[in-house]
């Protein structure tokens, strides 16, 4: 299924916008992929891929699941990365003339689920740097302001990464962190927090460097959300510390690379 979507007239606005604040929202632009998200879904659920992982502990209460790099094995996920206007609006309004696929997420919170997504920057968790990034949250259930992401807006602009964390544990993902800042605290009434409900195929696109998370689920409804993750062509490869998450067993690239494109695709060209 191909499907487009305009963002004329306001592609310079939101240029401007994720350039001054790291983030944006999309109203109505996946409405059309809903249905196809949620049967990809299904797949993933019944199948969970090697790198799944459940974030709630015995006795914490709820399920609060993720599984990601499985696009190539769920054909709803790749009909979504290659032939949505995904990958054209992440170009777009980040300035890159092509646009890599970099790896797709799922995250499910199931009702009762009290265990938030701590605040975090994605960018400290993987083997990529540079600055043409963008990564996407899909909710395929309404969310509220009380359940939906959270992201801390001009944060892609700090200085130093935040220091990478297991969410499961809390503990430090890299046993050398020279490299990285500890999470300043962020209150809940700080104005640079974006908060806003959203309808699903809505989106919040966000920089890998943008700080955000998400609070538990409390309500009834269970809270399904997809990301999509593209970069740009000053984007290349870094050796970490440790494992990435994702890993990427067996990439066989050194800091300084262009990413590969068999194994990370180009979803558009300007």
């Amino acid at each position: 299924m191909q499907t487009t979507f305009s963002l004329a007239p306001d592609l310079q606005q939101l240029q401007s916008v994720y350039a001054r604040d790291g983030v944006v929202i999309i109203r109505g632009a996946f409405t059309d992929w809903v249905e196809t998200l949620r049967a990809g879904f299904e797949r993933n659920l019944a199948a969970p891929g090697p790198f799944a992982i459940e974030n709630v502990r015995s006795g914490e209460g709820g399920r609060f699941f993720e599984d990601y790099c499985n696009w190539q094995r769920i054909p709803e996920f790749e009909d979504f990365i290659l032939n949505s206007p995904a990958a054209e609006i992440a170009g777009r309004i980040m300035g890159a003339g092509s646009v890599q696929i970099f790896h797709e997420h799922i995250l499910v919170k199931e009702p009762g689920t009290s265990k938030p997504t701590p605040w975090h920057q994605d960018m400290p968790y993987y083997c990529v740097t540079g600055r043409q990034t963008a990564s996407y949250w899909i909710p395929l259930d309404p969310v509220t302001e009380a359940n939906t992401l959270r992201a801390l807006r001009t944060s892609h602009l700090w200085p130093k990464l935040v220091r990478p964390k297991r969410w499961a544990s809390n503990e430090n993902f890299y046993a050398s962190e020279d490299d990285f800042m500890d999470m300043p605290a962020i209150g809940d009434d700080d104005p640079r927090i974006l908060i806003a409900a959203l309808e699903p195929g809505d989106a919040i696109v966000f920089d890998f460097h943008c700080v955000h998370g998400a609070p538990g689920n409390v309500g009834t409804n269970r809270r399904r959300a997809f990301s999509a993750r593209y970069v740009g062509e000053d984007v290349t490869f870094l050796e970490r510390p440790g494992r990435t998450s994702p890993p990427f067993p067996g990439i066989g690239q050194r800091s300084g690379e262009r990413l590969r494109e068999d194994w990370f695709p180009v979803a558009w060209r300007a």
